[in-house]
């Protein structure tokens, strides 16, 4: 009899360790903003705080970016939510061009990458400039925004006159922004590097098995 309360209690004992671990995990996630479904942009359209700042954790090191609403509203709620849905893990830097910019937010996983392809946001007009450390999304015309962003290496004020409108800038760490791999240049067809047709079909094992020093990031989370 006195086994079978041992067992009893001992099975309770674990049950409420299994709670308690399961809670923290919850907690854990709530406190990193991963509270939403990156596979579903629609979603993800909380907006953002008017100034907030996001830490880069990459293969290269750590950077951060402080994002200024009020410079470009669209950009920085997409960026926001993005980071908050866990969206930037093993993400590729994959087109980048030394003195220029550095380009990145292609999803590795392509049936994700396929879900983001057409979720585009409307423009901002233009408030910032495409200085040094500058954060900003590419487009590929008006209004065709979604997932992709480059920082800015130098002065690349020329792009602002182009409707590339930035919402933030490197704060800290702009010295390892500078590190980020920049051995494969432009892209094809232009350049030696990936291909963002391939990107987008094959994701990550098309960039890890013919581009194997690309830089990637790791992990991107909102921070005091």
């Amino acid at each position: 009899m006195k086994s079978l309360v041992t067992a009893f209690f001992t099975a309770l004992a674990l049950a409420a360790l299994t709670i308690r671990a399961a809670d923290a995990e919850k907690k854990e996630e709530k406190a990193a903003g991963n509270t939403a479904d990156f596979t579903d942009p629609g979603k993800l359209t909380e907006k953002a705080p008017e100034s907030f700042k996001a830490q880069f954790d990459t293969t290269k090191g750590k950077f951060t970016v402080e994002v200024t609403r009020s410079l470009a509203p669209n950009g920085a709620d997409r960026f926001y939510n993005l980071v908050r849905s866990g969206y930037f893990k093993d993400i590729a830097f994959f087109r980048v061009i030394p003195g220029f910019m550095c380009q990145f937010g292609i999803h590795g996983d392509p049936k994700v990458a396929a879900t983001w392809h057409k979720a585009s946001i409307t423009d901002d007009s233009v408030k910032g400039s495409n200085k040094r450390g500058a954060i900003t999304f590419a487009t590929a015309g008006p209004n065709t925004r979604t997932t992709q962003l480059f920082i800015n290496f130098a002065d690349n004020s020329r792009l602002d006159g182009m409707g590339f409108s930035p919402f933030g800038k490197v704060t800290e760490g702009l010295d390892i922004v500078d590190k980020i791999n920049g051995e494969y240049g432009e892209g094809a067809p232009r350049g030696r590097g990936p291909d963002q047709g391939r990107i987008q079909a094959e994701g990550n094992a098309y960039l890890k098995k013919d581009f194997p020093n690309l830089d990637y990031i790791k992990s991107v989370a909102i921070v005091p």
